[in-house]
């Protein structure tokens, strides 16, 4: 296993365009940042606080989220992931989303670390079934 260390953060940071609007992505009709768009930036801040050795990864496999504020087209939004408990293979994080002007979202994102190779191979067996 890589070195895991409790407190370890990461960050993500998006400029809010088209691509990742709530028009766009369908989870609105407003051309303001989606809830989608927040969902992936902070899991992308979350992968970011980690340090893994070749060969393995981690996987998301839950995620609660409250996205407080709309940020409009054109404005800056980052996320950051602190790693709050390590227990085995399951990582635990607090997130917290900001724009330019206040705090967006906050939420808890849970992932698993895995062996890539093992978790790829198993997954690509579903075709054959």
């Amino acid at each position: 296993m890589g070195e895991l260390t409790l407190g370890a953060k990461g960050r993500a940071e998006k400029l809010v365009d088209q691509t990742n609007t709530a028009k766009t992505m369908g989870s609105g009709s407003l051309d303001v940042f989606a809830t989608p768009s927040l969902v992936a930036m902070m899991e992308e801040a979350a992968v970011g606080a980690l340090a893994l050795e070749d060969g393995q990864s981690s996987v998301g496999v839950s995620i609660e989220i409250k996205h407080t504020a709309a940020t409009p087209l054109g404005m800056k939004v980052w996320a950051v992931a602190e790693l709050l408990e390590i227990d085995r293979r399951r990582l635990v994080f607090k997130l917290e989303a900001f724009d330019e002007k206040e705090l967006i979202g906050t939420g808890v994102h849970e992932r698993f670390l895995i062996d890539a190779e093992k978790f790829m191979k198993k997954t690509l067996s579903k075709r054959s079934e």
